[in-house]
């Protein structure tokens, strides 16, 4: 039995976020590759998106969590990487986009907006240590899971942006907000 299948466990949808791929030679991981890889291990439905690592899938499996570490047991076992996944119900990445919008009517069209998903709530002590590094032009706004950085100005003149500091929040892949929006008008409604 594949670790993605119980018996007594309903369906269910989820998407996976994977962290650092495709970045440089030692870390590809081929959206056909991660499509197999996810099967393997027992997924249904497998679809991608882009070549970020983005995957659509369904499983028996009770919580994102579940799903999360068993991908990564499989991601690690075609990779001889590891690749830290972080796994979201259809709901949560609605819910994310929307709060995108939100911001958006808040706070006017940005120049930027890069949205961190989170494997877990960030801790509150990094939140507010990041707030107070935030200057100018950029905000930096968490709820629950997911992290929106938001800039007046590129991503290049950020002081929040770097990958170092963001870490801080925890766990975490980083998309465009496009990628989300997209994602959840095309996989969640």
């Amino acid at each position: 039995m594949s670790p993605l299948f119980r018996d007594d466990a309903p369906v269910a949808t989820y998407l996976a976020f994977l962290r650092a791929i495709n970045l440089g030679a030692r870390r590809k991981f081929p959206k056909d590759a991660i499509r197999a890889a996810v099967e393997s291990a027992g997924g249904t439905g497998v679809q991608t998106y882009i070549n970020t690592g983005n995957v659509l899938l369904t499983s028996e499996l009770g919580s994102c969590a579940e799903v999360g570490q068993a991908l990564e047991a499989a991601f690690l076992a075609d990779r001889g990487f590891e690749v830290p996944t972080i796994v979201f119900e259809p709901d949560e990445l609605v819910a994310v986009a929307e709060h995108a919008d939100r911001l958006w009517t808040e706070l006017g069209e940005p120049a930027a907006h890069y949205i961190t998903l989170l494997k877990a709530p960030a801790p509150r002590e990094a939140v507010e240590a990041l707030r107070d590094r935030s200057a100018a032009g950029e905000q930096l706004v968490v709820s629950g899971r997911a992290a929106h950085l938001v800039l007046q100005h590129g991503y290049h003149e950020s002081k929040l942006a770097g990958s170092a500091t963001m870490n801080k929040l925890g766990v975490g892949t980083a998309r465009n907000v496009n990628v989300v929006r997209t994602l959840a008008e095309r996989w969640c409604r």
